[in-house]
């Protein structure tokens, strides 16, 4: 039987999300457009499954790996501008990295070999054994208005 996720805490109103995309259009769309001299993506789209498929693959990588994951860190890049590229050659785009922290085997006992994991740093560290994720799409044009 599968139970009913818990409600996200990081959750926003759509009201607050219109005005930080608003924001975003007004302070960093006009820079970015007379730098590059063309429209730049402002948002990119993963499916469901791609998405599912990235969290599954780096929780067991990152266990082969000895690393408790524990969450994905998302950077902006920008594509190198060649041919290959084609329409996103400059362009922003966002890619996924694997976090989390090393750990280590732990026995309770000499004769009990039970194991338990300890992690071990302070902080979320980006594993890189873990290839990171990219190609979403940025969508047709590129620029889009947040509903």
């Amino acid at each position: 039987m599968t139970r009913e996720p818990k409600k996200p805490t990081q959750l926003i109103t759509r009201e607050f999300a219109k005005k930080l995309h608003l924001n975003y259009a007004k302070a960093r769309t006009p820079i970015i457009k007379r730098t590059i001299k063309k429209e730049d993506a402002n948002a990119i789209w993963f499916s469901l499954e791609e998405l599912e498929n990235y969290i599954q693959y780096i929780k067991i990588e990152g266990r082969k790996d000895g690393y408790d994951v524990n969450g994905i860190r998302f950077y902006f890049g920008v594509y190198p501008e060649e041919e290959k590229y084609k329409e996103k050659a400059g362009l922003t785009t966002l890619f996924l990295n694997a976090t989390g922290k090393k750990i280590k085997l732990k026995t309770n006992t000499p004769e009990v070999h039970t194991l338990a994991l300890m992690s071990q740093g302070e902080s979320d560290s980006d594993i890189e054994s873990i290839e990171p994720m990219n190609y979403g799409n940025m969508g047709r044009p590129p620029s889009l208005t947040y509903l």
